[in-house]
């Protein structure tokens, strides 16, 4: 195997890198785009505004640059040669050139890069966002070092290119400094940019969940109105700053003055909740801007979930709200809360002001939300945020999931999602998050009428459900499923530690609740062993002789609160027990209150003697009512509806606590491969053929362009090649059909294997020709392939498809005819690392035929290992690789390696 080293790929932008939205350092907003010819009269603009110093930094001179250089900035031709970002905000409603950065090429590798801020932006950070997104071009265009020359005054550019994290070199000559920076990603420069990003996007949040004032634009005096039902709202909760309601045709509403505009305010209010008719959201937002307001709250409805008319709205609302500096939630949603006993807001329809708590909710149902507000207080559980995002049109779950991740308020984070907006940034984000805060989701859109259902709703199409699976596994995301289990699932989160490892100890007053228990525990993966001779001991010591001690333990109907005391304390004790599911249901005359209380004491004796790690779990079977969980020297002990409920929580768990403690993997580069080439090859088939099956012999070269195995051999087009190739190989050979129309080769006699002489392949290669001539597909045969006959080993599939949201999803299995009937396939969406790898291969049923099984050798499996990170490295590489199928690879025995021995690809234009 090539040597391997870690690959470092920058965190997705929330658009495209050549376009969308800047969060600034101070949590303002800008928009970026590429500049075009359209731009010139602008950018002179800019330039001639510039100060003399500024002019001096940038060009060496105090004079406005030619208009032949501010020409060659707008040209958008030839991105590997040269191009220009600019960066945009709004002065009143026209927007202006805040920012321009360049790069042109100085040879096939080095381009000479310049960046320019405005005077009056300078210190925000724009510099260093510049310089990250051209890095981001640059290499997509094979440039590998950016070249700089400016004063040695210029400290503030000479920060932005050292504070990069890209390796930066420089020398001083006379007073100038040059720069040699290279731009390919390091551990360093992603780990800043994501510090960058992160800081940034919980700046700009902050304003909405800690605002000085609100403004509530569309109150009225009419009770029922939206406006005056969210203006109700902020005051029954209590907030803690002024409250302005907004309306041009009132002096008061209620006991509060009522202003005309926004403009009329006493003050600039952080936050404005906006409820008025959708014609007049844009002006609102413009007077937002006017009056200085951060953030906005668009209530209102009719934008892109209503079709074309609306999407175009909603754009240019998004485009003013960038333009602007603003933050935006919605449009179509419901509101926002906090729970901060110093903020006390509730701008939303919520009718209860939830107790706080923990726990952060984002939701893409509105209604749904409001709802599951209502349910948390059922079930005593206390939030700390709840987000209704609506449309996400600026302000999606990625952006709350950063600000709830510094969130010292939050322990727990819960999604209800529909559709993913950007699901590679979505996988970068919540793989950190989940690092140090659990993130439960519940997506719908499992079948195909959920999945109808999510679209209409969210005008956004569901994505493919086995992508969805792919992606929470690989970033530790909980998936819950049902809102039920979602908050089953928060209850424990938040009040309880992650277990150690699998071992769980049942304790019950029933046998029936233990064994339901212990089966479904034991289905999802926990282990349920007898316990240690000395803990049975301890229990035969005081439980009857008709009690079983073995695990589950039934204390039968006649255990008593002390009974229940004395047996948590025993079992929490216990170094083989990782996790205790305590189980009680009225029987006879057993008093459920105090046997509740006996729990909790026992808990709270064994927390004191150092099983304070170790979670505890409680079904308490109350006649028909599900009790509340219950307390313990003030911790809650999560309380369940039945026992199988627990068991598969407390599963759950354990899984995402294995997944935390495992290390998280690296994604590999390799020194051996040539992604161009495989590129070029792929995009030259489409230029002359369009969405279209590589015939065999592409395939080849596309495969060989990243070092994958091949075995030896070629593809043929004429009897005497292959006679002479199956020569130069060696007999026996395999003589195989190849054809870009065909797929299934064997229903047609295209394969014929272990051909011992020259008259053999002459033969089957006749056979096949005359074969599809007699049946008039002539047209199907591009030759034939001719390879060594492989023996022993074990057949694989790695297969690719491209979903629309996710991208590249990865397969593996068994090979041959076995894929197809026994469906046994694991796969991710990639990128992917090499621990995605290892599951992969070992998360298949049939793994123990690569173990090695009844006299069979094991597989190589770290040869497996590395052909599912190059694939996955391939189409990362090349997106016109629309289906790749590999299919049988043989995987040999340890230290032979596997070989590709079928493989097709189809390649259309990249999405």
């Amino acid at each position: 195997m090539a040597s391997i080293r870690p690959r470092y790929i920058p965190v997705p932008t929330q658009d495209a890198p050549q376009s969308g939205r800047l969060i600034l350092r101070d949590g303002t907003t800008a928009s970026i785009r590429l500049a075009k010819p359209a731009d010139q009269e602008a950018m002179t603009i800019f330039f001639a505004g510039l100060s003399q110093e500024s002019r001096l930094q940038r060009f060496f001179s105090l004079a406005v640059p030619e208009n032949k250089l501010i020409r060659s900035f707008c040209d958008d031709s030839n991105p590997r040669h040269q191009l220009t970002l600019i960066v945009t905000q709004l002065a009143g409603t026209t927007p202006i050139i805040i920012a321009v950065g360049s790069y042109l090429a100085r040879d096939e590798t080095v381009a000479e890069i310049g960046l320019a801020v405005a005077d009056s932006r300078q210190g925000q950070g724009i510099g260093t966002l510049l310089l990250e997104r051209l890095a981001l071009l640059a290499v997509a265009n094979g440039v590998r070092h950016f070249w700089a020359m400016t004063l040695f005054e210029n400290n503030s550019m000479l920060d932005v290119f050292r504070g990069s994290g890209f390796e930066c070199r420089s020398k001083t000559e006379q007073g100038v400094v040059e720069i040699d920076l290279s731009v390919m990603p390091s551990a360093t420069s992603v780990a800043r940019a994501e510090m960058r990003d992160r800081v940034a996007t919980a700046a700009s949040l902050r304003p909405f969940f800690y605002p000085n004032a609100v403004a509530v634009v569309g109150a009225s005096r009419n009770p029922a109105s939206i406006g005056t039902r969210l203006l109700h709202a902020v005051i029954a909760a209590g907030f803690h700053g002024a409250v302005y309601p907004v309306n041009p045709e009132a002096t008061a509403i209620g006991s509060l003055r009522a202003y005309r505009s926004l403009g009329a305010l006493p003050e600039a209010p952080d936050l404005a909740v906006i409820a008025v008719p959708r014609d007049a959201v844009l002006n609102v937002i413009d007077d937002c801007a006017a009056r200085g307001v951060r953030a906005v709250i668009v209530i209102t409805a009719g934008f892109s979930e209503i079709g074309p008319e609306g999407r175009e709205l909603q754009r240019q609302l998004v485009e003013k709200v960038r333009g602007h500096g603003m933050r935006m939630v919605g449009p179509n949603c419901l509101g926002l809360l906090n729970t901060d006993p110093a903020v006390r807001l509730n701008a939303s329809f919520a009718p209860d002001f939830p107790p706080p708590g923990r726990i952060a909710f984002s939701s893409q149902s509105g209604a749904l939300g409001l709802a599951i507000i209502s349910l948390a207080r059922q079930r005593g559980l206390g939030l700390s945020k709840f987000v209704s995002i609506g449309n996400k049109a600026d302000v999606s779950g990625n952006d709350l999931l950063q600000y709830w991740e510094q969130d010292s308020e939050t322990d727990v984070i819960l999604l209800y999602l529909e559709s993913f907006g950007n699901p590679r940034r979505f996988a970068r984000i919540a793989k950190r998050v989940s690092q140090q805060k659990p993130i439960v989701a519940v997506k719908a859109g499992r079948t195909s009428a959920g999945k109808r259902a999510a679209s209409s709703h969210t005008a956004a199409l569901a994505a493919s459900d086995v992508a969805v699976d792919a992606l929470f596994h690989q970033t530790g995301v909980i998936r819950a499923e049902s809102l039920d289990e979602m908050f089953d699932l928060a209850a424990a989160l938040s009040s309880q530690p992650l277990p150690a490892g699998r071992q769980v100890a049942i304790l019950t007053n029933a046998g029936g609740l233990g064994i339901l228990c212990a089966d479904t525990g034991e289905a999802n993966g926990l282990m349920v062993r007898e316990l240690s001779a000395a803990t049975k001991m301890q229990l035969k010591a005081f439980l009857p002789a008709t009690a079983s001690v073995a695990n589950p333990v039934d204390m039968i109907a006649s255990a008593s609160a002390d009974d229940f005391r004395k047996a948590v304390e025993i079992l929490l004790a216990d170094e083989q027990v990782d996790s205790l599911i305590v189980l009680t249901i009225h029987v006879g005359l057993a008093n459920i209150a105090a046997i509740s209380q006996g729990i909790s004491a026992g808990v709270a004796t064994a927390r004191s003697a150092g099983g304070a790690a170790k979670p505890v779990l409680t079904c308490i079977m109350d006649g028909d009512k599900v009790r509340p969980s219950s307390e313990s020297n003030g911790e809650q002990l999560p309380n369940y509806s039945f026992p199988e409920n627990a068991a598969r929580v407390l599963a759950k768990l354990a899984n995402y606590s294995e997944w935390r403690k495992e290390p998280q993997g690296v994604i590999p580069d390799f020194d051996d491969i040539q992604p161009l080439v495989a590129r070029t090859l792929c995009q030259d088939a489409i230029k002359e053929r369009g969405a279209s099956w590589l015939c065999a012999e592409q395939v080849r070269k596309v495969l060989s362009a990243l070092a994958l195995p091949l075995p030896r051999g070629g593809v043929c087009r004429m009897s005497d090649e292959a006679v002479e190739l199956a020569r130069a190989i060696g007999f026996p050979v395999a003589l195989k059909l190849a054809s870009r129309q065909i797929v299934h080769k064997s229903e047609v006699g295209g394969v014929q294997l272990n051909l011992q002489n020259e008259a053999s392949v002459r033969q089957a290669f006749a056979a096949i020709h005359d074969r599809l001539a007699k049946e008039n597909r002539l047209e199907a045969f591009d030759g034939v392939l001719i390879q060594p006959m492989i023996s022993g080993g074990v057949e694989l599939m790695v297969g690719v498809t491209q979903d629309p949201s996710f991208g590249p999803l990865i397969g593996f299995g068994l090979g041959g005819i076995h894929v197809e009937i026994l469906k046994d396939v694991c796969f991710r969406v990639t990128p992917i690392t090499d621990r995605d790898a290892s599951e992969m291969i070992r998360a298949i049923r049939g793994y123990r035929l690569l173990e090695g099984y009844r006299g069979h050798p094991p597989a190589d499996i770290a040869a497996i290992e590395n052909l599912l990170l190059r694939v996955a490295r391939l189409v990362e590489e090349v997106p016109e690789i629309a289906e790749l199928d590999l299919n049988p690879v043989i995987a040999l025995a340890p230290g032979q390696g596997c070989l590709i021995v079928d493989a097709r690809i189809r390649v259309a234009p990249a999405m």
